[in-house]
């Protein structure tokens, strides 16, 4: 997919209007490009297009790096600050050196492992028994 530079949000939506039309209501394509108009209204409705396209110019950046907002040197250290309230859905963060993201359950977060740039991933050895 090309990056567009100082794309015209509603040239996007006018080119998406007319792919709709090419398909019938309560179809998965037609579902599908609905919400992909409503994904790009958003930015406008909640007063952040700026940041939206700062975050599309960043997904095409190859000099885009994953940003890590805390290191802990222990799980219990990182535990700890979670449960303090002041960490965020889907941040990035380093416990004893591998890469984690903060991800919201119902009631509360939890860690799930997100290796970063440069960890290896781990992977399960039945996997690589059926190689």
């Amino acid at each position: 997919m090309p990056y567009i530079p100082d794309f015209d949000t509603e040239a996007i939506l006018h080119i998406l209007n007319s792919i709709i039309q090419k398909h019938p209501e309560g179809s998965p394509e037609r579902d599908a490009i609905e919400l992909a108009q409503i994904a790009l209204i958003y930015p406008r409705h909640i007063r952040k297009e700026d940041d939206f396209r700062r975050f599309y110019r960043d997904v095409y950046d190859p000099s885009f790096k994953l940003k890590v907002s805390h290191e802990f040197s222990t799980r219990e250290e990182a535990d700890k600050w979670l449960a303090s309230g002041k960490a965020e859905d889907a941040e990035r963060v380093r416990i004893a050196g591998k890469g984690f993201m903060v991800v919201r359950l119902p009631g509360r977060f939890t860690f799930m492992s997100a290796p970063l740039e440069g960890e290896e991933v781990e992977t399960d050895e039945s996997e690589e028994d059926s190689e």
